[in-house]
């Protein structure tokens, strides 16, 4: 009898694309069966406030990725972000009574008590990332199973969200006729998609651009140190063109994509650029230097919070693996110089690596998101078909 196929299923509820991704789980490799990529309806400011519209653009999404994919997907691991996200460090301790070797039943009660604590209302623990284990007062070791200790203790990094929007999320993709296996952290599953494990113990942060939400992680060595959720996205940088040019929303939209940078010396003083108008009205010009001036402003002022936030866990000159931007609003041009410059540390582009068949058009950090969580969602089946090592283990470690 052939064995029952295996399928990693990614699904990103993105405040302006919904992206649906179908993989093939064989053995140690993931292959890519479908995909889709739809416009998001029924979001404002991060936050779900349609949830109808929400729930139709993940069905349009499933029926185009099911079609590619020619098969019928029933669950899929769904990203979380948005500005409810928190992380914060906490710790656990256990007594052991006396000293014995550490075994697994001991670590997983120090985890459970580092698990509880008290949460403000409307709050809930999204993910627990272990930092170090804390050895009879000696700090920094991953593993201390077979060590022989009268004291064991982790410190670890919670990543909290709003109850309402997770509810609010999942009963979406509920009425969209999916089961969701398990929620992420978008940041994260971008950091899982285009960051290798080697990378990340150099110290690296991942910053994914959303359209109205952009999110952040921090890793040193093989802990989580930071995730966080900033408060500029992509549409931060349309409304200060909007504003700046006296254009509407879309219309400024046109022109950040057409014509925007995130460095005004990048183009000439002399070059100019027409403006959508109505009809009724004469055509309007603008220097495209004076548009990338207005990019530029709102482009540094991101990364400074970037900054800032790695100085709250003191990594803001400890990366050196570099910065990794994804994300739609990675997209715009030399947004990478000012993230170099505003951060002191080398920056590139986390686009998805390690699935096969993957098409070049994908090729794009504005598919990291959705790729990590088919990768996470590989990742809980490779776990519950007992597949160990190989390239699940080098990718999804």
């Amino acid at each position: 009898m052939a064995e029952k196929p295996i399928y990693a299923i990614g699904l990103d509820a993105g405040s302006s694309k919904t992206r649906l991704v179908v993989c093939l789980l064989e053995g140690c490799r993931m292959r890519l069966l479908g995909c889709a990529s739809v416009g998001s309806e029924g979001w404002q400011k991060g936050k779900i406030f349609d949830h109808r519209a929400v729930t139709g653009s993940v069905l349009a999404a499933l029926s185009e990725a099911e079609a590619t994919a020619g098969i019928s997907v029933e669950s899929a691991v769904v990203g979380v972000g948005g500005p409810t996200i928190r992380g914060a460090n906490g710790r656990g301790a256990l007594d052991l009574g006396y000293l014995r070797a550490i075994d697994q039943r001991d670590i997983n009660r120090v985890v459970d008590r580092s698990m509880r604590v008290q949460l403000p209302e409307d709050r809930m623990l999204l993910q627990l990332f272990p930092q170090d284990f804390v050895v009879d007062g000696h700090p920094g070791h991953r593993d201390p199973r077979h060590m022989e200790a009268a004291r064991l203790e982790i410190n670890v990094h919670l990543l909290m969200t709003s109850v309402q929007e997770h509810n609010a999320l999942v009963g979406a993709v509920n009425h969209a006729h999916l089961t969701v296996e398990e929620t992420i952290f978008e940041g994260l599953a971008a950091c899982y998609a285009g960051v290798l494990p080697e990378e990340r113990r150099e110290g690296i942060a991942v910053v994914d651009i959303g359209a109205q939400s952009t999110e952040m992680v921090v890793y040193y060595g093989d802990s989580m140190q930071l995730c966080s959720s900033l408060k500029i996205s992509g549409d931060h940088f349309t409304r200060d063109l909007a504003q700046g040019l006296c254009l509407s929303f879309e219309d400024a939209e046109l022109v950040k994509l057409e014509y925007g940078g995130a460095l005004e010396t990048s183009s000439a003083e002399n070059a100019l650029v027409d403006l959508p108008t109505p009809e009724d009205r004469e055509h309007r010009h603008a220097q495209r230097r004076f548009i990338n001036q207005i990019l530029e402003a709102r482009a540094a002022e991101l990364f400074r919070f970037v900054r800032s936030e790695l100085g709250r866990v003191g990594m803001e000159h400890a990366l050196s693996g570099g910065a990794f931007l994804t994300g739609g609003g990675a997209k715009l041009p030399d947004l990478l110089d000012v993230a170099e410059r505003e951060l002191g540390c080398q920056t590139r582009f986390g686009r998805p690596v390690g699935i096969e068949h993957w098409p070049e058009y994908m090729n794009d950090q504005e598919w990291s998101p959705v790729a990590g969580l088919a990768m996470y969602s590989a990742k809980l089946k490779a776990q519950e078909q007992r597949v160990a090592g190989g390239w699940l283990g080098t990718f999804l470690k």
